[in-house]
């Protein structure tokens, strides 16, 4: 990704539904909703509402979180453009698993339940493409639970942020910034930990000159530092 950090892979889950599909199915798709704008921090999707619609982002980016009956909130994922978000409980008829925010302005076309699965009946392609995605998307969940279960919080946490470097970081003078407004609770829910564990380590990774932080922005200056900690450090 321009900007980003270089050697690192992506992964196939990272391909959103609609690059997926061909153009004339994307079109008649698309074609079947209408638009819905949403304002930076504002819900599109509130977990466990019951589900009307799905939502096909166009323009902007999303995160979706999740949060528990005791208020620990955990940061799933994040979905840009060309991703498709309200599909699981549209298909299962089921109440929303999460909550989708606005993180930037965003512009999405919103598809009826009812047209949307009628669509997926009607076209064995696109019935595929998002079987495809959904394999992907657990594929990648699994394989991560595998490698953070071998982890220390310290490298989880740098695993994370080399990962958000890779995919939402743009090169500036002073390294590589996020670009998506994470607070510490949403970091800290990625990674199973608390949000003070996640400013103790922010404090350390400060000191050691390897971030710089201010309000929600935070910078990556030594990517070096974090692949050691990742990696495990001897001695550590």
């Amino acid at each position: 990704m321009p900007g980003g950090i270089p050697g690192d892979e992506g992964l196939d889950d990272r391909v959103p539904f609609l690059a997926r599909l061909e153009q004339a199915d994307r079109a008649a798709l698309l074609g079947l909703g209408h638009e819905l704008s949403f304002a930076p921090r504002v819900v599109l999707i509130h977990q466990s509402e019951p589900s009307s619609h799905v939502l096909f982002i166009v323009r902007g980016w999303t995160k979706v979180t999740a949060s528990a009956a005791n208020g620990y909130e955990a940061l799933l994922a994040l979905r840009g453009p060309g991703d498709v978000v309200g599909e699981s409980a549209a298909l299962t008829g089921r109440t929303r698993s999460a909550t989708v925010t606005a993180l930037e302005e965003v512009r999405t076309v919103a598809v009826p339940r009812e047209r949307f699965t009628d669509f997926l009946a009607r076209s064995p392609a696109a019935s595929f493409a998002l079987l495809g995605l959904a394999s992907d998307r657990t594929r990648a969940a699994d394989r991560r639970r595998l490698e953070f279960a071998s982890m220390s919080v310290r490298e989880r946490f740098a695993t994370l942020l080399l990962d958000l470097a890779r995919t939402h970081g743009r090169r500036t003078a002073e390294g590589v910034e996020l670009s998506v407004p994470l607070s510490k609770q949403e970091l800290a829910g990625s990674v199973g930990a608390s949000r003070e564990m996640v400013q103790r380590l922010l404090k350390e990774l400060r000191e050691r000159g390897a971030v710089t932080t201010g309000r929600r922005a935070l910078v990556i200056v030594r990517p070096d530092v974090l692949r050691r900690i990742a990696r495990t450090e001897p001695g550590r």
